[in-house]
């Protein structure tokens, strides 16, 4: 049998793997993982399988099975980062999702017609919700300027792939579709994903126009369409601008459709995965009730699942937020919250979730160092995640690096203005210019956040303090009175214990303000 992938040919005849018609040399144990992962394509194989099958059941250790793992993917032209054909399954297995043709003995190459009934017969790739990004058209008509769309669609695939709780499809398989005329509700059933991601560039002169849309198969919308006109002076520059717009806008949107679609499940189907979604819909909204609803929902996605990362962390970030927001008693919240923190890290230590719910916990056990140092791992497993940027802003401040903070938190509100979280984010940004005693600038922040969520605490909080430092008594009295409606146990002697502000100038400075404005 021949495998014929990317621009490989795998021979289980003649044990031989050739890349553009140059022998590739592989180990045994190696060439026989390979063979087993393709001929197995259509599912996760546990480690449990390869163990059996490969080394016949023998105790085998986990760096050596690692070590096999990792020769794979070099041999196959794949690596841990990219994972463009061998993909690790988390708490699952592997899987191999090249786009793969086969032929026996006698051919050279499997009919087109027979590798699309094999492809259509291949059930969705992960219980988890799969996304495509087609090769975006080039609409210059130069064809010279191919390799400009092609990056923009690779990177795109690259970025998203970080998104490690959706199932990216490989660059080799979606760009099967170049050039040809297929319907997207073909391409998503053959290639077994809900989401596909599309657009087009065209470049003329020293100017560039780049459309995407992100399209939900299933039921036929349209979720999400933009389109970006630029200068290209730096062409890669704009190439990673539009990457990381596009990214950081797909995001909240796929989180929103699986949101949306849990919500028409009966509630006795709901899987760990729907209700984790079904949480996160109810924590964007930013009230007591939905956070406990939230809460909730995440203890009952860990039941099934003990070792959720994502679960965990968010379940972690819901408590200590709710306590940031005065809704629950801090010292009560935290030991549980930092167990769950540190679970999701253990359970899965590249989850960009795991390392925010411990950051959070590190930040208000006054950990500054260490709570910096979990959102910028956060940042570099996923560096588009708008939320991580606002809370990392937020701490940035507290530890006193306000300069810090304001450049963190732009750079969340850039990439993300349509998130369901920026009435938090602006909130944030309030909070970051009061501390810089840039109070007009704070003002206008917190309005901003106050207009999308008008019950947003952080927002009464940071608008009552700076109205105060402003001497604005007017503002004072009415966002004063904002405040006690939205935090009515609020005291300056809650402030001073309950927020963690390295320097103390800085508490003050918070006290002063609100001290100004009226409050005990």
């Amino acid at each position: 049998m021949k495998f014929f992938f990317s621009n490989q040919v795998l021979d289980t005849d003649t044990r031989e793997l050739s890349r553009e018609s140059l022998p590739v040399s592989l180990e045994p144990q190696v060439f026989d993982l390979v063979v087993h992962l393709m001929e197995n394509r259509d599912r996760v194989v546990s480690k449990e399988e390869l163990i059996e099958k490969i080394w016949r059941g023998r105790h085998v250790a986990e760096s050596t099975l690692t070590s096999r793992i990792n020769a794979a993917r070099k041999a196959v032209g794949d690596s841990g980062a990219e994972q463009a054909l061998i993909r690790t399954i988390a708490r699952k297995g592997f899987r191999f999702v090249g786009a793969v043709q086969t032929a026996t003995e006698g051919t050279t190459q499997a009919e087109p017609a027979t590798a699309r009934r094999e492809l259509e017969m291949l059930p969705a790739l992960t219980d988890r919700p799969g996304i495509a990004v087609l090769p975006f058209l080039n609409m210059s008509g130069d064809r010279a300027q191919e390799y400009f769309s092609d990056g923009i669609s690779e990177d795109i695939i690259t970025a998203l792939s970080k998104l490690r709780w959706f199932f990216v499809i490989a660059r080799n398989s979606s760009f099967v579709y170049k050039g040809r005329s297929v319907h997207i509700n073909e391409i998503a059933r053959e290639l077994g994903v809900r989401y596909v991601v599309e657009g087009s560039v065209r470049r003329s002169g020293g100017q560039v126009r780049i459309s995407a849309q992100l399209n939900d198969v299933t039921t036929g919308s349209h979720l999400w369409a933009e389109r970006y006109d630029r200068s290209i002076e730096d062409v890669f520059a704009v190439q990673d601008e539009i990457t990381e717009a596009i990214v950081a806008a797909v995001e909240p949107h796929l989180y929103a459709a699986e949101s949306f679609r849990a919500q028409q499940k009966p509630p006795g189907s709901l899987d760990a995965w729907d209700l984790v979604m079904r949480a996160l819909s109810h924590y964007w909204r930013v009230t007591q009730q939905d956070n406990t609803v939230a809460q909730a929902l995440l203890e009952k996605a860990i039941e099934i699942d003990p070792r959720y990362s994502k679960a965990l962390g968010l379940l972690a970030n819901s408590r200590i937020f709710g306590a940031h927001m005065g809704w629950a008693d801090m010292a009560s919240v935290m030991p549980i919250a930092t167990r769950e923190a540190l679970a999701a890290v253990e359970a899965d230590s590249e989850d960009a979730w795991a390392h925010i719910g411990l950051a959070y916990s590190y930040l208000f056990m006054r950990r500054f160092d260490d709570a910096i140092a979990e959102f910028e791992l956060a940042l570099r497993l996923n560096p588009n995640f708008a939320f991580s940027q606002a809370f990392y802003a937020v701490t940035l401040c507290y530890a006193g690096r306000y300069e810090e903070g304001d450049v963190a938190i732009r750079r969340a509100l850039r990439l993300s203005p349509r998130d369901p979280l920026a009435a938090i984010y602006q909130g944030v940004g309030a909070y970051i210019q009061f501390a810089a005693g840039r109070y007009e600038e704070a003002i206008r922040f917190a309005r901003e956040s106050l207009r999308q969520r008008a019950d947003f605490v952080g927002a009464h909080r940071v608008l009552t303090a700076a109205a105060g430092m402003a001497g604005d008594r007017e503002l004072s009295a009415v966002a004063l009175q904002g405040l006690l409606q939205a935090q009515p146990d609020i005291s300056l002697e809650w402030i001073a214990r309950e927020l963690p502000m390295k320097q103390a100038e800085d508490r003050e400075h918070y006290l002063d303000g609100l001290r100004r404005a009226g409050l005990k």
